[in-house]
């Protein structure tokens, strides 16, 4: 076959430091449409995009040529660059080290966009900790509690 074609769909979710709520709801929507921009820059398009106080999830379409180490470590480096000259409360500002990311099918992309866009009805019910490892459990990723959280 003489060309490449590959289609990734990637559920992305990271928190900010020690899961601190530091993202505000004046400061979500610019961020989400900067994070958009990043995404879009390394041809990623994102499919849906949302956040909590001291988390984001992104559900994007990985290039065939990026890595996912790379899509990641591009948007949370740039985001946190953006964040600190948004307010002198986020001088300081900072991501968690680690991520979650977890492959999407295409029939699963209604629903997962649909979750995402409901965060603040769905952690009234469940704690962003408790979601993670439920991700984790779903997914069948072995982790270890020492090291998930920073």
């Amino acid at each position: 076959m003489p060309q490449s074609l590959a289609k990734n769909l990637i559920h992305l979710v990271f928190s900010t430091k020690h899961r601190e709520p530091l993202l505000s709801d004046t400061v979500r929507p610019a961020l989400h449409a900067y994070l958009a921009t990043v995404f879009k820059n390394l041809q990623s398009p994102v499919l849906a995009l949302n956040s909590m106080a001291d988390h984001v999830h992104v559900l994007f379409s990985l290039h065939r040529t990026v890595a996912l180490s790379t899509a990641v470590e591009d948007a949370k480096k740039a985001s946190s660059k953006w964040l600190k000259t948004q307010s002198p409360d986020l001088t300081a500002f900072a991501w968690q080290a680690g991520y979650g990311a977890f492959s999407v099918s295409e029939s699963a992309v209604e629903a997962v966009t649909r979750y995402i866009a409901t965060q603040v009805e769905h952690h009234r019910k469940i704690a962003f900790q408790d979601e993670f490892r439920a991700f984790l459990t779903k997914h069948n990723l072995a982790y270890d509690e020492r090291y998930l959280w920073e």
